[in-house]
């Protein structure tokens, strides 16, 4: 059940805070003042609904007490697997409505794979209508649903305001749905923004963080400012933690709500790369000056960035004319872009720039990299007697020029090249860092292709410390070893 999905998933906010410029004193409010988060509250708070789900999952209803058990199964098999029923799962979330005709944002963790939708709205004389709910879009990448019900007459509506505009220390307002306690409100303050998460089924890098009391329940409800204005989606939290909520920016909404609309998902564009984060050593290595921009990882074979010339070990620093801080920023950059819609790319190709123009694709794009199939066929005497002393140092102990037979039993891409791994020193950086495995191949040495002994030699050169690029299981990447003390 989605319910489940439903990390935990915020709401945060307000004490008291500067209306329009105007400043309240942090201190108790004496008798002829008025809260001014009361009527935010009052306002916002009609068109903040309440989000039942439901979904029908099967069930084991098998006779037999030990089911799992394998010595049981040796006798029945699978057969207690015929016996099932059907089980209604219920969850629960939060939204507000953005439309007059009923349109509401949400998480899309609150709605995607269920089967039913019900929407519960509070009117302004404190009783409570429901309507049946359909999904209208929904967008697992910056976890965001449109959902749309069929109102008798005009609904009422949240202004969405400017997450862009947001400061570290403002205080916020939230009102959600937390554990079915429908319309609770809740208050405090922005605590850091640009944060990212990475677990589960959440993978983004431009959170709103709060220090709100968070609840699951609260996913898909609003975050306002002292304005009334929505500035984010709240979305997950940190269970194990307290005042640790985050929200979804507003902006990204805006951004992708007429793609939800209009075609049920969002249209974007494809580049056809991965892309990683620069390092000292690796802008050293690589001639980029400091540590700004995006490392192409990875090219799709017949993908934009392929067919234009893009190579991996290419540092992107521009992007249509704005600088790239990071590989984050890169993909949100990207991101933002429509199929179809050209890419200027500044980079840094070994010391120079260049430029290049990238038509892009729309994204599920996938390359057609092909690996070959393993093979039992014993290699051993030919790496042997090929192993490279000049990488020890580093704590790879023996690697050896590719053989057709070594390509099929570590399984590398037909079109690489390079010096695989066969051995590592268990006692090295390389080893206990885990970045290195016996069979990955070695593509690149400080930015410069390595096919042969002369080639490491001469790519090695006096440093103490190298960048690898390396491919592993059809996929390439960087990383840094350094010599043993």
């Amino acid at each position: 059940m989605r319910s489940r999905k439903i990390l935990a998933f915020t709401l945060a906010f307000a004490l008291i805070l500067a209306v329009s410029g105007a400043s309240y004193a942090l201190s108790p409010l004496g008798a002829d003042q008025q809260n001014p988060i009361v009527p935010i509250v009052k306002k916002a708070s009609v068109a903040v609904v309440n989000i039942d789900v439901e979904k029908t999952a099967r069930r084991s209803a098998s006779p037999f007490p030990f089911d799992d058990d394998p010595f049981f199964k040796r006798f029945f098999g699978d057969s207690f697997k015929e016996f099932t029923r059907s089980v209604p799962m219920k969850g629960r979330g939060s939204g507000f409505i953005v439309s007059k005709e009923g349109q509401i944002l949400t998480n899309n963790h609150v709605v995607d794979g269920v089967d039913k939708i019900t929407v519960s709205l509070q009117l302004e004389d404190g009783s409570k209508k429901t309507y049946p709910a359909r999904i209208l879009g929904n967008d697992p990448t910056y976890d965001l649903a449109v959902i749309k019900i069929e109102p008798d007459g005009a609904l009422p509506v949240l202004e969405l305001g400017d997450s862009d505009a947001v400061e570290v220390g403002e205080f916020v307002v939230a009102i959600g749905n937390p554990y079915g306690f429908e319309q609770t409100v809740t208050a405090g303050v922005i605590s850091a923004k640009n944060r990212s998460i990475h677990a589960q089924d959440v993978n983004f890098d431009d959170f709103l963080q709060t220090d709100a009391a968070i609840n699951p329940g609260n996913s898909g409800g609003p975050l306002l400012n002292m304005d009334g204005k929505v500035i984010g989606i709240n979305t997950a939290i940190i269970p194990y933690a307290q005042g640790l909520g985050f929200a979804i920016p507003v902006n990204k909404a805006k951004e992708i709500m007429g793609d939800l609309v209009s075609y049920g998902r969002v249209k974007r564009g494809w580049l056809g790369v991965s892309v990683r984060g620069i390092t000292p050593e690796m802008a050293r290595a690589y001639g980029v000056e400091g540590t700004n921009g995006a490392m192409i990882n990875d090219v799709f074979k017949g993908d934009p960035a392929d067919r234009a010339g893009i190579k991996r070990g290419d540092v992107v620093v521009e992007i249509n004319g704005q600088k790239v801080k990071d590989a984050n920023d890169f993909v949100a950059k990207v991101r933002t872009l429509a199929p179809n819609s050209t890419a200027k790319l500044q980079i840094v190709r070994k010391g120079r720039k260049m430029t290049f123009n990238v038509k892009l694709a729309e994204r599920n794009s996938k390359g057609d990299g092909s690996v070959e199939n393993s093979s039992k066929e014993d290699d051993r005497s030919a790496s042997r007697s090929s192993g490279i002393d000049a990488l020890k140092d580093f704590g790879i102990a023996r690697v050896a020029p590719l053989t057709e037979s070594l390509r099929r039993q570590y399984k590398i891409n037909s079109g690489s090249d390079g010096l695989i791994i066969l051995e590592i020193d268990r006692n090295s950086q390389a080893s206990s860092d885990g970045d290195i495995r016996e069979g990955d191949l070695i593509i690149e040495i400080n930015g410069y292709e390595v096919k042969s002994a002369s080639d490491v030699s001469k790519a090695l050169g006096n440093d103490t410390s190298v960048v690898l690029m390396l491919e592993r299981e059809g996929s390439t990447y960087f990383t840094m070893v350094s010599k043993a003390d």
